[in-house]
Formats: C-alpha cells, sequence, structure tokens
C-alpha cells in the first residue's frame, strides 16, 4: 500500500466536461503561461494533464531540483529549455514574458517562501492549501502579493466543482430550511515516517495541515458561515510513528452564529471521507465528497446528479479567467487564512482542553 495522500486520492476522472462558470466574453485569445513549482505526485498526475483541455492558460514552465524529473518533462510537454527552473535560479522567472502565473505545488512548509519569490518576481500566484503552515506566514504571502500588485489564489478545486458549488448553493437558498449540524471528516492511512507529512517543519502538524483542511473549509462552504467557536481533541495511538508535531487523529466541533453545530474527524490511522449536512426539512449526503472525483451524493430529494468534471481543468481556468477579466478571485488568499485561523484554533483547543473563541 502506498501511504501517500495522492494515491488514495487516485481515481482520476480525465473528462473534459466543463460547467458554464466561466464567461467567454471578454477573453484576449492569449493563454495566460503557468509555471508549476514542485513535481510532486500532484502536479504529475493531476495538474500537467489538467492542461489539456484548459482554454485560459497553458503550462508554459516547470521548477524542479530534480533534473531527471525536468528532463522527462521537457520531452512530454515540449518545454523550452528557457521555461525550466530550479530552486536556486528561480527568480530569473522575473525576465521571462512566457510565464504569467506561478502555482506553488511544494510541501507546506515550504510555501510561503516561494509565494514571497513569486510576487516578487512580478507573477500572478496560485498556491497549494494549507496554504502555509502559520497565521503569520499566511497574512505575509497575502500581503506580498498586494504589495506586488499581483493576484493570489488558493488551490480550492472543489469551489470549481458541480458538487460543492451545490452545496453552497443549499447554504445560500435554503430549499430545505435553515442548517442545523455539519459533519465533514477527512483521512486516509499514513505509516510512512520518511513522508514529507511526517516532517514537521515541511507539514506543519499531520492530517490537521493536510486533508483536514478539507473538511474546515466544508464545513464554512456548507453552512455559509464562519464559526465563533472551536473544541478539539487529539489521539495518538502509534507514537513511535506519528512524532511530536505530527498528529495521529484530531477531532474537533464548531459552533456557528445561526446556531448550526459542526463534528469533525482527520486521521492518518483509517481512510474516510464524508460530508453531511442537516437542514431543518431534509438533508445531504455525500461520499466521496472531497476526492478528485467521481464525487457522488444525495439530498432528501434524491441523487445528486451533475456532469462529471476534471476538476483541475474548471480552476485553472476559473483562476485564469478572472485574472484575464480582472475579476476578484473566487478563492483568494483571504480564503485560506480563514482555514489557517480555524486551524490554529484547533491546535490550541488540543494544547489547552478548553473551548476557543474566534473573534
Amino acid at each position: 500500500m502506498k501511504n501517500n495522500r495522492r494515491d488514495f486520492l487516485k481515481t482520476f476522472v480525465a473528462s473534459s466536461v466543463a460547467l458554464p462558470l466561466i464567461s467567454k466574453a471578454n477573453f484576449s485569445e492569449k493563454k495566460l503561461g503557468v509555471v508549476l513549482v514542485g513535481l510532486g505526485s500532484y502536479a504529475t498526475n493531476n495538474l500537467a494533464p489538467a492542461f489539456a483541455n484548459t482554454e485560459f492558460c497553458r503550462l508554459a514552465g516547470i521548477v524542479t531540483g530534480t533534473p531527471a524529473k525536468a528532463e522527462i518533462w521537457k520531452k512530454k510537454y515540449n518545454i523550452p529549455e528557457k521555461n525550466i527552473y530550479n530552486y536556486q535560479n528561480f527568480d530569473e522567472i522575473a525576465k521571462n514574458p512566457d510565464i504569467d502565473v506561478v502555482y506553488v505545488v511544494l510541501p507546506n512548509g515550504m510555501h510561503h517562501e516561494f509565494v514571497l519569490r513569486a510576487a516578487k518576481a512580478g507573477k500572478h500566484v496560485i498556491c497549494e492549501k494549507p496554504m502555509a503552515i502559520s497565521m503569520k506566514e499566511s497574512e505575509e504571502m497575502i500581503a506580498a502579493c498586494k504589495a506586488a500588485k499581483v493576484t493570489f489564489s488558493i488551490g480550492y478545486r472543489l469551489h470549481y466543482e458541480p458538487f460543492t458549488n451545490e452545496v453552497m448553493r443549499l447554504a445560500k437558498d435554503k430549499d430545505f430550511g435553515k442548517i442545523t449540524f455539519v459533519e465533514a471528516s477527512f483521512g486516509f492511512p499514513l505509516r510512512d515516517k520518511k513522508a514529507w507529512r511526517m516532517i514537521p517543519k515541511l507539514s506543519g502538524g499531520g492530517p490537521m495541515m493536510d486533508v483536514g483542511v478539507y473538511a474546515v473549509n466544508a464545513a464554512r462552504y456548507a453552512t455559509g458561515e464562519e464559526p465563533i467557536s472551536v473544541t478539539a481533541q487529539a489521539v495518538k495511538t502509534r507514537p513511535d510513528i506519528y512524532v511530536d508535531g505530527i498528529e495521529e487523529t484530531m477531532f474537533w466541533q464548531m459552533k456557528f452564529p445561526s446556531g448550526a453545530i459542526s463534528n469533525h474527524t482527520t486521521t492518518y490511522n483509517s481512510g474516510l471521507q464524508r460530508l453531511y449536512v442537516g437542514y431543518e426539512n431534509g438533508n445531504l449526503e455525500m461520499s466521496p465528497a472531497f476526492d478528485y472525483g467521481p464525487l457522488k451524493g444525495k439530498t432528501s430529494k434524491g441523487e445528486m446528479k451533475f456532469p462529471i468534471v476534471h476538476h483541475q481543468t474548471l480552476m485553472l481556468d476559473g483562476i485564469c479567467g478572472d485574472i484575464i477579466n480582472n475579476r476578484p478571485m473566487r478563492t483568494p488568499g483571504e480564503e485560506g487564512l480563514k482555514d489557517m485561523k480555524i486551524t490554529a484554533a484547533v491546535f490550541e483547543a488540543v494544547k489547552t482542553g478548553k473551548e476557543v473563541k474566534l473573534s
């Protein structure tokens, strides 16, 4: 068994079906050039293939510390030598007119450095989630992009696909009435102590700083609200595997201004992913709810029937379309910062054993 989240989320939908989420009326003929920073499994298996069906962006370059990978990608995607960088000469990207957008797909602990460097280079920035390993880093990343007058988006691909958009719509339109309860949980088995996710300075803290962010974000978009307080607990059954700074399993609960409550689990102990939303007059259930698809779900009215789409294609086109049309980002840095604030509160609640208020 491969102990890797990207392998666990292996179902890859290579569909070219797209939602009518992007207006094409004002687009220029130019496709924005995107450089991928970090060529791990997510970049290799999901992001790079997504460009085959994007209308508003193209894979223009790569950044890697592995020369062998660079050669493979160069041949496979016909990438010019001048658009291939390593982590040392990355800043030279500022002089490259082929590159419009930098997509940071590195371990969490490296996001801060390369977002700041990309902003300084004058390039628009996309960063994988969680956006950083601390609130301070997150705030500095947002500030750097604002100072450089470049856009900054977080790779919340689910915000661009139809099942999640229906969850958001139900929170807004209240087809089933007021939201009363949310249960959102995501976990997968990881026991490889050599994996970067098991190194505190790179991951920032185990499953909470990995798939836990999906559950945090889901509670927010399922309610359409920001939580007002958090309680949390952590459990380790294998301290020999999950060292200090890396949690094994975390549970947390949140309260919302409307009176809704939520309950969550994230873990490296076992595989699970589900979303349940209870309304006054019905409910919604999704499982799988967060991976690469196909997602599945039902409401009190029956099966959720939406097109099976390629999440990363829609996300890349959505973000780059907003850049071209000078529209507000759908998933800006501030969206990631909200999740970071909650995540920090979860860790504080575990440490103190007390309810943490969120202002």
